[in-house]
């Protein structure tokens, strides 16, 4: 299912045992637009140190409730290799996370979770895969993204307000668009496969595409449901392949 993030950082994370808090922000990785980890708000509870929740551990959102299940006891998380609040993410802290709790590499093999484009937990094999490989996981957060310009081809066309999340795949899919410094009010969303680029420096985000492509876009609001045909009408409006058929294809999505 496709869901906002902002709309998830208001579930409650509900490990086995109890509450552990609320989502604060995702770590996704800038290439793929894959999210690796939940950051949780977890109040008095640990909160000299970031925790970090892997999507391997969690089970699907459950809106009734406003929960997110975690697979894991409070005192695992609490047991669990330390990150401080100021220390970076690094490729071996997360070889460290992984061992400790079992599960695959996802940056073992050659899908979003290494051998599967789901993150489906499965054993370690932790003697096959290097930690010397790729040491720099590309991790942002995505407040690091949100507020950012938008530039097309041509030109400036607002900034990012949102992002849509599939809660399965745990791909980043579109990054929801206000352009009301160029259209009043109007709201669009563009994929995350057509993004050009994203310079730190400059604190912008550059799209594969026209300002009149994305004036003339199907229009989204608070009310706009995501569904695959919602999907393909705006796929079809930029002329751009669908994801989905490359994915039941078993096209990586990395």
């Amino acid at each position: 299912m496709l869901r906002r993030a902002r709309e998830l950082t208001d579930y409650k994370l509900g490990a086995t045992d109890g509450d552990i808090g609320k989502v604060r922000e995702f770590y996704f990785n800038d290439q793929s637009w894959t999210i690796r980890y939940l950051v949780a708000d977890t109040g008095n509870w640990l909160s000299e140190r970031q925790v970090l929740i892997s999507p391997y551990a969690l089970e699907p959102a459950n809106k009734a409730g406003m929960v997110i299940p975690v697979h894991m006891t409070r005192a695992q998380i609490e047991k669990g290799p330390p990150l401080s609040t100021d220390r970076p993410v690094s490729r071996q802290y997360e070889g460290e996370y992984y061992a400790y709790y079992g599960w695959p590499a996802y940056w073992g093999g050659t899908h979003a979770w290494g051998a599967t484009a789901y993150p489906m937990p499965g054993p370690a094999r932790w003697s096959e895969v290097s930690l010397r490989d790729d040491e720099d996981p590309h991790l942002r957060s995505t407040a690091d993204v949100s507020g950012r310009d938008v530039h097309a081809l041509d030109g400036e066309i607002g900034h990012t307000e949102d992002f849509v999340i599939d809660d399965e795949t745990w791909n980043i899919r579109y990054l929801i668009v206000a352009t009301k410094n160029w259209w009043p009010g109007k709201k669009v969303l563009i994929s995350t496969r057509w993004i050009d680029h994203i310079s730190w420096e400059e604190a912008r985000v550059y799209v594969d595409m026209t300002r009149d492509e994305i004036r003339n876009a199907p229009e989204f609001t608070d009310e706009t449901l995501i569904t695959r045909d919602h999907e393909a009408k705006l796929h079809r409006h930029y002329n751009r392949d669908f994801y989905w058929e490359n994915e039941l294809a078993g096209v990586s999505s990395r």
